[in-house]
């Protein structure tokens, strides 16, 4: 403070005083302010993450503090208009703290916090979908390298409309030699018509490099599309869904797939991310290495997941990884019986493959699909066979994904919690039901929060309104996850950019609050088969009981600890944390 300002303040404090305004130290103002932080407090006691924050180490204590001082000292500088640096670069939007993700990414990914929040160890990942997973620009460029991949549609792509809207898929086919394609680009293309990729990428409007633009258009939401928000939820979902084809199509060749999965595990790995629950829908066919055609059923792709998931582990790459599994999901928009058919796929694998398959669930946009009180018959069949077929597969329901109150689609979350979900995917509406807060923290259902998936898919317009804060202070418990990374932005980066985006933009929460979401997400993974009272038993005794999941739970306390350590070696000298008092 400059002495001029010194010396208005004395000012203004004096002529307070002469016109009788009382001071902040008078006894019973310091009385009103020590009720006013004993009800804060009290507050804070009935969080999710308080138990977390009251066993903190002091190293870990301390490295929150640190992490701390770091976020307020970023938001008066990286995320401050008026800061010198940002005045200097003339960006066409005026930079604050929480501001949406599209326009944040690159400024995020050079802040301090980023490399804090990537080397954290961040436990599971219970809720992302295969399909949408990894490095779109790997997947293209290797699709671009295999031998037989060949794009194909129902109708010419031959104008920008069409290239912009129509429905495509890739294909392997192994026998190309001495024949004669026409352009899917012009209009004499004949229905469905595979064509190889590279000539595809040759003939394509401005060439190779146009092609691969285009492509990536096509699999991804874009930063235009991310930035117009005047599009309703529905708009920007139909771009989301057209994407899972096409991804689904380029790996699902047993060459690039086996490959896709060792990087994907990989990307997970080097994040902290050390289990994950994978979902995936059935809907594009499987093609062996050895195969002239697409697999009847699933059986092939089932192993090779199965088989590189070991492989991974026994990896370099693979150290500390402890694994994945599966749960299987079926289209909601489906009629009964492509519902029933899926399902009963499902129990075969299952069969088949009892340690891979941890679960069952239904996707696609909520708003628009069956809604689960139409399913319960479905449902209940198939609860019904797999106790007759011996097989436990245990409900993760999607629900309450909507800006809803009081439809249908906001109602699934009634029927998630009555069906016996362990775990809620999104629960976006949850915040609205006081009577199912209570009914999910006794039955110990964890929430999977998306938040970077539901700014892009219009649900919230940043951070900043996201509801995960409500939940966590009605004690809910609950887990970040990253979704569809390929498709909505995060890229390659694992789940560091939900974890960014929870730290940076929410004061309740701090490096106590992430760690916390962290441990859930070990505390309510599915690391292995159990009934409903074994999972409760499970996940009520914590790092307290025995087994694998109190195992993995102590080996996740441990990594953050040193993790920890390593914050206050690396940024302690450098932040005042008493910048923060």
């Amino acid at each position: 403070m400059s002495s001029a300002e010194a010396q208005g303040v004395d000012a203004d404090e004096q002529w307070a005083k002469d016109e009788g305004v009382p001071t902040l130290d008078q006894p019973f103002i310091q009385k009103y302010l020590d009720g006013r932080d004993a009800l804060v407090a009290q507050e804070k006691r009935q969080r999710s993450d308080h138990a977390f924050r009251e066993t903190l180490s002091p190293m870990a204590a301390e490295a929150a503090a640190i992490v701390s001082a770091i976020r307020f000292e970023e938001h008066q500088t990286l995320w401050n208009p008026q800061y010198e640096d940002n005045l200097a670069k003339q960006e066409p939007f005026e930079v604050h703290p929480g501001m949406i993700f599209n326009l944040a990414r690159d400024r995020m990914e050079s802040s301090k916090l980023w490399r804090i929040v990537k080397k954290m160890p961040k436990g599971t990942l219970l809720h992302c979908h295969l399909e949408a997973m990894g490095d779109p620009d790997w997947l293209i460029e290797e699709a671009l390298q295999t031998d037989g991949i060949c794009i194909s549609a129902n109708a010419p792509l031959d104008t920008p409309e069409a290239r912009t809207n129509s429905p495509f898929v890739f294909r392997y086919v192994k026998h190309q030699q001495n024949r004669v394609e026409a352009s899917i680009w012009a209009g004499e293309y004949g229905e469905n018509e595979p064509i190889p990729i590279n000539k595809a990428a040759v003939d394509f409007p401005g060439g190779r490099q146009a092609f691969v633009k285009w492509l990536r258009s096509r699999i991804t939401i874009t930063h235009d599309d991310a930035l117009q928000q005047h599009m309703g939820p529905n708009a920007i979902w139909r771009k989301f869904l057209s994407c899972f084809p096409i991804l689904a199509s380029l790996q699902r060749y047993e060459p690039i797939f086996r490959k896709f999965l060792q990087s994907m595990l990989a990307q997970l790995n080097d994040d902290g991310v050390r289990w994950v629950d994978i979902r995936s829908i059935f809907m594009q066919p499987f093609t062996r290495a050895s195969a002239d055609k697409p697999d009847d059923d699933f059986e092939g792709m089932l192993a090779v997941l199965q088989e590189e998931i070991t492989t991974f582990k026994q990896s370099e790459d693979g150290k500390g990884f402890w694994g994945a599994r599966l749960i299987w999901t079926t289209s909601r928009s489906l009629g009964k019986r492509g519902v029933v058919e899926d399902m009963m796929e499902c129990i075969a694998m299952k069969q088949l493959f009892p340690n891979l398959i941890a679960g069952y669930d239904l996707v696609g946009q909520e708003d628009l699909g069956r809604p689960l009180a139409d399913l319960t018959p479905e449902l209940f069949w198939f609860k019904r066979t797999c106790a007759e077929e011996g097989v436990d597969i245990p409900f993760f329901f999607h629900a309450g994904e909507t800006l809803g109150d009081g439809d249908s689609v906001d109602e699934n979350l009634f029927d998630a919690v009555l069906l016996g979900t362990r775990r809620i995917g999104h629960g976006f509406s949850l915040y609205k039901h006081p009577l199912l807060i209570d009914m999910v923290k006794e039955k110990k259902i964890l929430v999977e929060s998306c938040p970077v998936s539901n700014e892009v898919l219009r649900l919230t317009s940043s951070i900043m309104s996201h509801p995960l804060p409500a939940l966590l202070a009605r004690g809910v418990p609950c887990a970040l996850c990253n979704d569809d990374p390929a498709i909505l932005g995060q890229g390659s980066s694992g789940m560091t950019h939900d974890f960014w985006q929870a730290l940076q933009g929410w004061e309740n929460l701090g490096l106590e609050g992430l760690a916390s979401l962290a441990e859930n997400s070990v505390r309510w993974a599915t690391f292995e088969d159990s009934s409903a009272k074994e999972w409760q038993q499970e996940i009520k005794a914590g790092a307290f009981g025995a087994g694998v999941r109190a195992e993995r739970m102590k080996e996740w306390a441990r990594e953050f600890e040193k993790f920890c350590q390593w914050v206050v070696l690396e940024f302690g000298a450098e932040q005042d944390i008493n910048t923060l008092d």
